[in-house]
C-alpha cells in the first residue's frame, strides 16, 4: 500500500511537500505515511484520492487486488432494537486488501458507534467481518468478534467484544472501552434471560481520522 502511494505521487510529479500541503499535515507525518509507519485512515485515503484524483482502491494495493464491502450497519452497546441495519441510501463502501484466505468468503461491514470499544476501534471506525457459521470455525481466544445480544422481548444489541479465557477454563466476551459503563465481561454461558451469539469475526478495520 505504502509503495503505491509513493508510486502514484511521483508520477503526478508533486512533491511530498506539496502533498502534505493539500492535506494539511507535515511534510514529516506524510513521509512517516508513505513508509507505512502512519495509519492510511479513512478520511486521509479520501483526500488522497480527492488530491491525486484516483480512486481509494488504487491506494490499497499495488496490484490492484482490493475488495469493496458495504457498511450496512452500525454496532453500539447499550443500544436495544429491532434491527441495527441503515436504510440503503445510508450504505457507504470501504476498501480492504483482497486477502487470499477470505477470497471465498462474504465479507460483511458494520461501523462503530458509542465508547463501548474505543481502545481498539474509534467510534466510527467500519470493521470488516467474516460470518462465522459460513466459515464454520471455532471461536479463538484472542480475537474479535461481533456479538449479538437478544433480549426475551426481541429486542437486539450488537458490539464488538475480544474472546478471553480464564484460569479455569472459562470463556468471557471482554469489552475494550475506557468507559466504565462497557468494562464489564461477559459470561457466554451465562443465560440471564438474554441469549448471546457470536456473530462473526472481525478481519479488517479502517479508521477514521481522530
Amino acid at each position: 500500500m505504502t509503495n503505491q502511494l509513493k508510486k502514484i505521487r511521483e508520477s503526478s510529479g508533486k512533491t511530498q511537500a506539496e502533498v502534505a500541503a493539500e492535506m494539511d499535515i507535515s511534510t514529516e507525518n506524510y513521509n512517516r505515511l508513505e513508509k507505512g509507519k502512519t495509519e492510511l485512515t479513512l478520511s486521509k485515503l479520501k483526500r488522497l484520492a480527492e488530491i491525486f484524483h484516483r480512486e481509494p482502491a488504487d491506494f490499497i494495493s499495488d496490484t490492484g487486488h482490493v475488495r469493496r464491502v458495504s457498511i450496512r450497519q452500525h454496532v453500539q452497546a447499550g443500544q436495544w432494537a429491532e434491527s441495527n441495519v441503515w436504510p440503503e441510501d445510508d450504505w457507504y463502501e470501504v476498501v480492504v486488501p483482497d486477502d487470499e484466505q477470505f477470497r471465498n468468503l462474504s465479507l460483511h461491514g458494520a461501523e462503530t458507534r458509542g465508547p463501548s470499544m474505543n481502545r481498539r476501534y474509534p467510534e466510527g471506525s467500519a470493521v470488516i467481518y467474516t460470518d462465522i457459521q459460513e466459515t464454520g470455525e471455532s471461536p479463538a481466544v484472542g480475537k474479535r468478534y461481533i456479538i449479538e445480544v437478544e433480549r426475551p422481548d426481541g429486542l437486539r444489541e450488537a458490539t464488538v467484544k475480544k474472546l478471553w479465557m480464564d484460569d479455569d477454563g472459562k470463556y468471557w466476551l471482554l469489552p475494550e472501552s475506557s468507559d466504565p459503563r462497557h468494562q464489564l465481561p461477559i459470561d457466554l454461558t451465562e443465560g440471564d434471560g438474554n441469549i448471546v451469539r457470536i456473530v462473526g469475526r472481525i478481519v479488517f478495520s479502517v479508521q477514521r481520522e481522530d
